[in-house]
């Protein structure tokens, strides 16, 4: 049996201490029996007249663009060698706080309150655990040195040792935390309150409750951060609106229009697009997040839902949920360069394994994992989970700190 070092039986100690204080800001908040929105079909599609339109909340007097927050303290700027703000996410950027941690694959499924693990060297399920109810994602934490599953409707998370791949400790209670990031000096983790229309700023060792920011756009989702780190944008799935928040003033600076139904986002390697996908207009929006507008929107296939740069950060995955299909877009030319199919499949959430050859996705409605070359879009193997599989981890990434979701490393 490996023994615990102090450091991590510290945390274990710390996470229980704190269980029942955190209790107290959790259930305050509530949480809809669901965990969606009461919206009718209608809200799924904004006005045409309002794409690419902005607006701003009120009391506010400045433009997104240009924001003050200012990049983070102690955050190094993106490197070069083509990579931009990847640089540090190669083949070899492992970092040493990983050394040890175990090579797996964690699927969270969401309709059976598990957690399945996978090897990824056999393709084979090698063990599954209990988490709280709808668990929605598996996260990383900034310091790379836990996973989070997320579980939205038990209004929790479960912490998992990566060095086991065992949970560690009792569930963190937490508000409707449909997805998660950290802020990028990792001093607190953003809990995103989809049912809520918040993102809920936590203390990111005490799990202690700091602020909570309402957003007026309803399901927020999704999140990702400026080349600077002075601001991040989230995506809003029922509202078909992009939201501008100063992270470190936790305020909102404003609101952009784009229609249907806007669900993951990345930034480009350069730092100068946001790629969004929009799962009912079946292809991705391209942003300025500086001037906060949308300057193009790109076709891909029919539900276009997760977005994962390669290894090499050359080429960007976008899987088509609803037709099951992988469409690439290369970065420097933003043209779409092939695409892969997943038959009767219904590729979803990710990430790329750590030398890059093999693109790992859930299939939300079949119950599944997909394992994909990145070589020919050949589909290594079909891997039966639990029901409901969303947003799947692949563990260790390389990078030096973690920003969230299933593994967005810088």
């Amino acid at each position: 049996m490996r023994r615990a070092c102090p450091a991590r039986r510290a945390r274990v100690d710390l996470r229980a201490a704190i269980v029942t204080a955190a209790f107290v800001a959790a259930v305050t908040t509530g949480c809809s029996d669901d965990g969606v929105p009461g919206a009718g079909a209608d809200a799924h599609t904004a006005d045409a007249a309002g794409m690419g339109t902005m607006t701003m909340p009120a009391g506010t007097t400045t433009p997104p663009a240009g924001t003050s927050a200012g990049t983070s303290a102690g955050v190094p700027p993106a490197g070069a060698g083509g990579r931009g703000i990847y640089a540090h996410t190669g083949p070899g950027d492992l970092s040493p706080e990983v050394t040890g941690q175990r090579s797996l694959v964690y699927v969270p499924n969401s309709d059976g309150d598990t957690v399945t693990v996978i090897d990824p060297k056999t393709f084979k399920v090698i063990d599954e655990f209990t988490t709280g109810a709808k668990p929605q994602h598996v996260v990383p934490a900034w310091d790379l040195s836990t996973l989070y599953a997320t579980n939205n409707i038990g209004n929790s998370l479960t912490p998992i040792d990566p060095v086991t791949g065992r949970v560690e400790g009792p569930n963190i209670p937490v508000a409707d935390p449909y997805n998660m990031y950290f802020t990028p000096d990792g001093a607190y983790a953003i809990v995103v309150a989809e049912a809520q229309q918040r993102l809920d700023f936590y203390d990111a060792h005490t799990w202690k409750l700091h602020r909570q920011l309402s957003v007026t756009c309803p399901g927020v989702d999704h999140i990702d951060y400026s080349a600077d780190e002075s601001y991040l944008i989230a995506t809003c799935e029922f509202s078909g609106k992009l939201v501008k928040v100063d992270w470190k003033n936790q305020r909102v600076l404003g609101y952009l229009t784009v229609g249907g139904m806007p669900q993951d986002i990345k930034l480009d390697p350069q730092g100068e697009v946001f790629y969004v996908a929009d799962m009912d207009q079946n292809g991705v929006h391209l942003i300025d997040g500086e001037d906060f507008r949308q300057i193009e929107f790109m076709p891909t296939g029919k539900g276009a839902h997760g977005l994962y740069p390669s290894r090499d950060a050359k080429v960007l995955y976008v899987s088509n949920r609803g037709e099951g299909t992988i469409s690439l877009i290369d970065f420097a030319t933003r043209k779409i360069v092939d695409r892969w199919r997943i038959p009767g499949g219904s590729p979803d959430m990710g990430g790329v394994s750590v030398n890059g050859d093999v693109l790992w996705l859930s299939g939300r409605y079949n119950r599944e994992v997909y394992a994909i070359s990145t070589k020919n879009g050949e589909l290594l193997a079909r891997i039966p989970v639990g029901a409901g599989p969303h947003g799947l981890s692949v563990w260790p990434q390389p990078g030096r700190y973690s920003l969230g979701h299933t593994g967005i490393l810088r």
